[in-house]
């Protein structure tokens, strides 16, 4: 009988520790993985840790900019559950991506994130000011059928993207993770994921039936999913200039200056942004003191007067950045369970600030023609509908990035006597008022987005310029010159419109993708 409780109490004794052992194994694991992150997906961009739900995701977004963080909490509203994967969830300190257009700040109004610029000391932009040889006009936002709201928006970048992504994790079927996305999963040509890098090194895959991919300008996912030609004609120097007035508060100002563009607009209440655009790929060295000498000598005397001190001040502080200025036409390559959007997909110069609104209204798009898919899972059909995608952007996109590159083009100092006259004639044209202004300005701040208006407006600065010329006597040479300019304005304008598509832009409706009507689930 000894012997008999001896045998029972050893092996109950065994399988108490094994038992144990077990039950500490796994709160070992359960604690080890939550500290980690491992199967978990960052729900704030404070750091809180969720667990998913059921480890299913409907769209997958690869980067949190301006257009990854505004899909995501769109098309989390939606319904969709939503999974974002950042490489730096941290708040950044970039130098464009800070002027919002009244179009864009109508595309926030109609995604619910209007109140994301409220608290980040955000400025009203309600025109521009335009400054040439001591001469300058004053440019307004046709804003009079709008909400006394609606104007364009001056910010810190960073403050602006995290107010987004806040926004995005406050709903529960939306997730936020940092991450670096290395590669696209795909199999048998279609994505199904990607895999990616966590912050302690370690190899992840995600999946999901839709991947989007919003990993900004320097993008390495795009060649997989389009054929980039990406033109770098110029860089941006950006220096922030303190405690002085603008010449025209709440307007952006633009100094046609030698040998290009110098930008001046606010981004908070006491900050000014200053972008001078260098032309070519390389800039003098900030470290040896060539920058600050060039900015100095060759950009202070150009800036207005009531600016000089402060910009002189600017530069002495010595926080100067610079990005490289980047032009990239739209020419995807539709694969079934991915799609490009952002900077990643479509970039156009800087100059004219369109860029969120083109991203904005992208995702408007976006969302809209995803509305009636219950079901993503079929790749196939779902990418050969969201074709459609491409033809409806082209409204705004085209009329932004074609303004874009044209007139940065123009607006350019160069020694040809014909561009010069362009130049000219553009600035004496925008300074007519009426149509004249209202007309161009429309159509760069994104409330006009019509391709022909942009094509009768640009010509019609050509045909005024020859007008100019030949007034009052035409002469042989004044009258070649005329031609010249003609010619120099088609030279701008017409490969532009070619890379964007001429059919898209201004034929949609005989693109077949065009009337594509959704699968049936």
């Amino acid at each position: 009988m000894d012997v008999q409780y001896l045998i029972s109490g050893a092996l109950a004794l065994f399988l108490g520790m094994v038992l144990l052992y077990k039950r500490f194994g796994k709160e070992k694991r359960r604690l080890s993985k939550k500290g980690r992150g491992d199967g978990y997906v960052k729900s704030s961009v404070d750091g809180g840790f969720r667990p998913e739900a059921d480890g299913s995701t409907d769209i997958l977004i690869v980067g949190a900019g301006v257009a990854g963080a505004a899909l995501a909490y769109t098309l989390g509203k939606e319904g969709r559950r939503v999974r974002v994967i950042e490489r730096d969830l941290t708040e950044q300190d970039r130098i464009v991506g800070e002027l919002l257009q009244p179009g864009g700040y109508l595309k926030l109004m109609e995604l619910d994130l209007a109140d994301c610029v409220q608290t980040i000391d955000a400025q009203r932009i309600v025109g521009y000011a335009l400054f040439k040889d001591g001469k300058h006009t004053q440019l307004s936002y046709p804003l009079e059928k709008f909400h006394s709201d609606v104007a364009g928006r001056g910010f810190h970048n960073g403050r602006f993207i995290q107010r987004m992504r806040e926004k995005a994790a406050t709903l529960p079927n939306v997730s936020l993770e940092q991450g670096t996305v290395t590669s696209l999963i795909e199999e048998n040509g279609t994505v199904k994921g990607v895999q990616y890098k966590t912050k302690a090194g370690e190899e992840l895959k995600a999946y999901a039936p839709l991947t989007v991919v919003c990993d900004g300008c320097f993008s390495n996912l795009r060649r997989n999913l389009c054929t980039p030609k990406v033109d770098v004609p110029s860089h941006f120097v950006g220096l922030v200039v303190e405690n002085c007035d603008l010449p025209f508060p709440n307007h952006g100002h633009v100094i046609l200056a030698d040998p290009s563009p110098i930008l001046f607009y606010p981004i908070g209440s006491t900050e000014i942004r200053c972008l001078v655009d260098v032309p070519g790929q390389k800039l003098p060295s900030v470290a040896s003191g060539e920058m600050a000498k060039y900015l100095k000598t060759k950009v202070a005397p150009q800036v207005p007067p009531e600016l000089y001190k402060a910009f002189i001040a600017a530069i002495d502080k010595g926080n100067i950045k610079s990005m490289p200025n980047r032009s990239m036409p739209a020419n995807p390559q539709p694969t079934p369970g991915a799609l490009l959007m952002g900077d990643a997909f479509n970039m156009r110069h800087p100059l004219t600030g369109g860029g969120m609104t083109v991203a904005l209204s992208d995702i408007a798009v976006l969302r809209n023609l995803l509305r009636p898919l219950q079901d993503l899972n079929d790749a196939s059909a779902v990418c050969k509908y969201l074709e459609s995608f491409y033809t409806l952007r082209k409204p705004v996109a085209s009329t932004i990035n074609t303004l874009a590159g044209a007139l940065y083009k123009v607006f350019c100092a160069s020694p040809d006597p014909a561009r010069k006259e362009m130049r000219e004639a553009c600035f004496d044209y925008l300074s007519l008022g009426g149509l004249c202004s209202s007309g161009p300005v429309s159509l760069l701040s994104g409330l006009n987005p019509r391709p022909m208006h942009l094509v009768c407006h640009f010509f019609a600065v050509a045909v005024y310029g020859v007008g100019r010329l030949c007034l009052p006597f035409p002469s042989l040479k004044r009258m070649w010159l005329g031609a010249r300019l003609i010619k120099g304005a088609s030279g701008i304008i017409f490969p532009i419109m070619r890379d964007e598509g001429v059919r898209q832009m201004f034929f949609p409706a005989t693109v077949p993708a065009y009337h594509r009507a959704p699968p049936v689930n």
